[in-house]
């Protein structure tokens, strides 16, 4: 009966920390998309949902979708003494669309006027890499880290002293600041040497293309090597942990293991 009993308890305490542990590892992937979700999809989410689910101008839905990216901002300001850099691209972007809005007329002055958006990005992403805040980052880590706190605790590690590792996600942000430039540039030339017809599906090409560059060579330079950085900074730590006859600590971000050059 007490052996019984035992088992019984020891499975239960078993079965609660897998649990807590399985909960704990969704709300790590909850706090890493969490900037990505209020910072793009909200506001994203909020201009389709106004102008195409309740009819509102264009003008209109742009105002009201740019609260959310303000407020961060402002907040962001006023609390910690610097800019959210996600929040306020956004921001600027919304601002642009609502002054470029109010173009119309020539139908090559409107094709162009769309590429305005991608050089608003593209500069503001070269900006913050140059500043030494690399924007895409806040995008590209939780596809790295997965929500995991040791493959987080290794990023943090080789983050705060790999150069190697910086140099990467430095590389990651300016491909895609480049590529979006570049795309812009392209639509422009586009919208005033090719028929309109044909820049009226080339334009939709242009832009694919540029994300399937933006992703290739941004993964090529930057994702790629940060991610296999991060997992061997992982594996490293675990065997250091292991040959000490200690547990695993995942937590602080100390000097990473690897080679940091």
């Amino acid at each position: 009966m007490t052996t019984n009993t035992g088992t019984a308890e020891g499975s239960t305490t078993e079965g609660s920390t897998t649990e807590k542990s399985a909960t704990g590892g969704r709300n790590r992937r909850l706090r890493n998309f969490l900037p990505l979700i209020i910072d793009v999809a909200v506001p994203l989410g909020a201009y389709y949902l106004l102008k195409n689910g309740f009819g509102m101008s264009t003008l209109m839905a742009l105002a009201l979708s740019s609260v959310v990216p303000a407020v961060r901002t402002g907040w962001s300001v006023w609390r910690a003494r610097e800019v959210n850099g996600m929040a306020a691209l956004i921001l600027v972007v919304n601002v642009v669309s609502l002054l470029l809005s109010f173009v119309a007329g020539d139908p090559r002055l409107m094709m162009a006027k769309d590429s305005a958006i991608s050089s608003t990005i593209g500069i503001g992403i070269i900006v913050s890499v140059v500043l030494g805040r690399p924007m895409m980052t806040a995008g590209m880590k939780p596809w790295v880290v997965k929500g995991d706190a040791g493959l987080e605790a290794a990023w943090a590690r080789l983050q705060g002293g790999s150069a190697r590792f910086r140099r990467a996600e430095r590389m990651f942000s300016l491909v895609w600041g480049v590529v979006l430039l570049a795309e812009c540039v392209v639509r422009v030339v586009g919208a005033y040497t090719l028929p309109v017809d044909t820049m009226v599906w080339l334009g939709n090409v242009i832009m694919i293309v540029a994300m399937v560059l933006g992703f290739l060579v941004g993964g090529a330079l930057g994702a790629g090597p940060m991610a296999a950085m991060v997992v061997a900074e992982t594996k490293a730590w675990a065997e250091r942990e292991a040959r000490q006859g200690e547990p695993v600590v995942s937590g602080p971000a100390t000097a990473p293991l690897i080679a940091a050059a």
